[in-house]
């Protein structure tokens, strides 16, 4: 482990923070690795237990490291890594990352639209839709929370039980012939409630990113989901080019 330079200008704690991740990097800590207690770190550093506290609240905000109560201090799971390049759908991206995807779908209904829905959707007020709460997971752990409203018109015969079933879009290329021709997304960091929280076992006030995707069909919007993701389970890539 790396030491301390108290004559440096860049925070204790900073530092803290800075040798804990590049050990993480360098694969000296690994996924579900304790980190050493608050006392060995403060021994080891040669600095104060509210310096290593401050370090170590810092680094749980960002997603690097999880307490778990009465048993300490823990590396997280490396973030996937999801490239905005081109259509993607959650259940083939954690297959991709050699992940089992499953969803529990917490509540189905459908609903009239009312004009704030209408209006992002292109659709009339008064149309219907399916409303739709999922939880999704990767190898059983919570990774996103997302609310779907789909047109009833397009996708008559949409039940809880096929999407408690099969993936959502292999529903609609296989069964409705549907083709998705783009899709919009929206990112935007958030805080993460308490209901949020519970559902994806996470810490309410945590950083978490809610993602708005708007799916076409042609000229027919056929999906809109809201959705909140972990912040410590992704990171999203984008490639500029000039």
């Amino acid at each position: 482990m790396k030491t301390i330079d108290k004559q440096s200008r860049v925070p204790l704690y900073y530092q803290v923070m800075d040798i804990i991740i590049e050990m993480i990097e360098e694969g000296n800590l690994t996924e579900d690795d304790k980190l050493p207690s608050e006392r060995e770190l403060c021994d080891t550093l040669g600095i104060s237990r509210t310096t290593v506290r401050q370090a170590i609240q810092e680094l749980e905000n960002n997603g690097h490291v999880y307490r778990v109560h009465g048993k300490g201090t823990f590396i997280s799971s490396e973030r996937f890594r999801q490239d905005l390049l081109e259509f993607y759908s959650f259940t083939e991206e954690m297959k991709k990352a050699g992940k089992t995807p499953s969803s529990e779908v917490l509540d189905f209904n459908i609903i009239s639209c009312k004009e704030k829905l209408a209006k992002k959707m292109n659709l009339n007020e008064g149309d219907k839709v399916y409303k739709f709460t999922r939880l999704r997971l990767a190898d059983n752990m919570p990774m996103m929370l997302e609310t779907s409203y789909v047109p009833c018109s397009r996708f008559p015969g949409l039940t809880k039980k096929k999407l408690q079933q099969n993936a959502m879009y292999d529903i609609f290329t296989k069964d409705y012939n549907a083709s998705f021709t783009c899709a919009e997304e929206i990112f935007q960091p958030v805080l993460t409630n308490e209901w949020e929280a519970e559902l994806l076992k996470y810490s309410p006030g945590l950083p978490s990113m809610m993602i708005e995707r708007i799916t076409h069909e042609n000229n027919m919007i056929i999906e809109y989901t809201k959705g909140i993701a972990r912040g410590d389970k992704f990171k999203y890539h984008v490639v500029l080019n000039k």
